[in-house]
């Protein structure tokens, strides 16, 4: 086999794993490079976030349907801009909270998607929220005795 031919295999395979590369970033990453434009942007205001990260799952009923984009404080209170997959209605009335999974799991929001005709609108903000419950400051306050 001669020289140029072999150099040619190994750039069509080393093309195909860059690409392959590529691919899986954007896929694990959650990248919204291709396909990712047509997706809801809701804003929902909390009292505390703690624990919550961007890219933590936003979910209905246990199911998947967007995630945390950006956390940002607004006066006094958090700020918490979130994306949803096409096709997911949300109403008026929708509450959004933040809950933990398990007992020391990570924290993603919750959405009960309520039920008023006034249907949300790309970039509208959900007015009733839930703030997480703190369990450090909990355990410290009745490792402490402050417990009431």
């Amino acid at each position: 086999m001669s020289d140029t031919k072999l150099e040619m295999i190994v750039g069509v395979f080393v093309l195909i794993g860059i690409t392959a590369l590529t691919y899986l970033a954007v896929k694990l990453g959650k990248l919204e490079v291709i396909g990712g434009g047509n997706q809801i942007e809701i804003q929902a205001e909390f009292d505390s976030v703690a624990g919550l990260k961007t890219g933590a799952s936003v979910e209905i009923a246990g199911v998947p349907v967007g995630h945390v984009k950006r956390i940002t404080l607004n006066g006094e209170r958090a700020l918490v801009t979130f994306v949803i997959k096409p096709g997911v209605k949300l109403y008026g009335d929708s509450i959004a909270s933040v809950k933990t999974r398990g007992l020391i799991g990570d924290k993603y929001v919750s959405i009960s998607p309520g039920g008023s005709q006034k249907e949300l609108t790309p970039g509208s903000k959900i007015r009733d929220t839930e703030s997480g419950v703190d369990l450090e400051s909990l355990i410290g306050e009745f490792i402490h005795g402050n417990v009431k």
